[in-house]
């Protein structure tokens, strides 16, 4: 019993994604267009991005990426903002999740460098804002993060396009994290501050990062609808499997399960009129701002996944549920990732943890929904 008490905390979303995949079909009995439901070209893009990120993380070349930039930094006001700014870059290719994986653990043990004091006034503000920034930057590519990557494919509008959506809302939270970052690092300006330098002298680049890194365009391509999506999968499948299996084991399978299981019940309660219609009544005209409020109750993949079936503006989507992600902890899973790292390594200060990374999240939403406003008149 508290194995599966312990399951269901650990993996709660995929854990009601089945439930409601259970309950609807026992009120859509399963037939022949059940096999319509799921968009596998979704699932396959998304494992074939986690096999490869997984390969590219275990080469180590991130953390070397962010060594030589810090190596370069003057000032605790560049440091801030370079650690910070890593995630809100980075999570454009490498997902949020990659992303905060990681450098939140890379910034604690820079953060250590500075000494006891500095690091405890930083890192808990500077861990909710690399949470902020990833999931920000996340929001301007497909492959940012597995909503905009399933949303991109139900859209069906060139990656220019989705570039070109997203393009305001990622300029602005730039913008609006550069002057955080700017204000934080002058606080606390002067105060044990080290200059970071690369260690072990210039390394070579192994021929596996090479291959992780082809993979990868591939992966781009099939994002892009350049390359056939069964294709990058065979190979990708293919290349792991001859270069490292471990890697396998890395890939998110729950998140692939709780996909599934939100797809059978997204597609049994569109063939039951009165919740269809319902929810369309519902969500019609209000798309931004409905994704907004349902992502802080069950997090902004579950979100997309949901209302998706009962809109078909989803470019109004894409954006609601990437703002979605700002606000509570678990209005996107990947901020659970980085409040695990906290609470592991300050136990005692979870709670003002949870103080600073809520009212950060407020005013980062409260600021990006005034901008989708004024913007949505501006550009209707």
């Amino acid at each position: 019993m508290n194995k599966v008490i312990c399951f269901f905390k650990k993996e709660a979303v995929l854990c009601v994604a089945l439930l409601l995949a259970l309950l609807s079909a026992c009120v859509v009995l399963p037939d022949r267009e059940y096999a319509g439901y799921i968009d596998l070209r979704t699932l396959a893009i998304l494992f074939c991005l986690m096999c490869v990120m997984a390969g590219l993380q275990k080469t180590g070349v991130f953390s070397r990426i962010a060594r030589g930039l810090l190596g370069r930094v003057k000032g605790l006001c560049g440091l801030v903002l370079v650690l910070m700014l890593l995630c809100f870059f980075s999570s454009m290719l490498i997902t949020n999740d990659v992303a905060l994986i990681t450098f939140v653990p890379f910034t604690f043990t820079v953060l250590e460098m500075l000494g006891r004091e500095q690091r405890r006034r930083l890192v808990l503000p500077l861990a909710a804002m690399q949470t902020i920034a990833a999931n920000l930057g996340s929001m301007l590519t497909p492959m940012g993060n597995p909503q905009n990557l399933y949303l991109y494919g139900r859209a069906g509008i060139s990656m220019a396009q989705f570039l070109l959506l997203m393009l305001p809302y990622a300029l602005l939270s730039l913008a609006l994290l550069t002057v955080w970052g700017m204000v934080l690092g002058r606080r606390h300006r002067g105060e044990g501050i080290v200059e970071i330098h690369e260690t072990g002298g210039k390394e070579s680049t192994p021929p596996v990062l090479w291959a992780y890194l082809a993979l990868f365009v591939l992966c781009l391509l099939a994002v892009a609808h350049v390359l056939p999506w069964e294709g990058v999968l065979g190979i990708v499948l293919a290349a792991v499997l001859l270069t490292d299996r471990t890697i396998l084991k890395k890939v998110d399978y729950a998140l692939l399960l709780t996909f599934a299981g939100f797809f059978i019940f997204i597609g049994n309660m569109g063939r039951i009129p009165f919740f269809r219609d319902f929810l369309q009544e519902a969500v019609r005209g209000r798309e931004v701002f409905a994704a907004i409020a349902a992502s802080q109750a069950i997090s902004n993949v579950p979100a997309a996944l949901l209302l998706s079936g009962f809109t078909d503006h989803y470019e109004r989507l894409i954006v609601g549920v990437n703002l979605g992600g700002l606000g509570t902890l678990i209005a996107s899973m990947a901020s659970l990732i980085s409040y695990k790292y906290v609470a592991k390594e300050e136990s005692h200060r979870k709670g003002a943890y949870m103080a600073v990374f809520t009212v950060s999240n407020i005013c980062f939403l409260a600021a990006l929904v005034i901008f989708h406003v004024v913007w949505a008149n501006l550009c209707p």
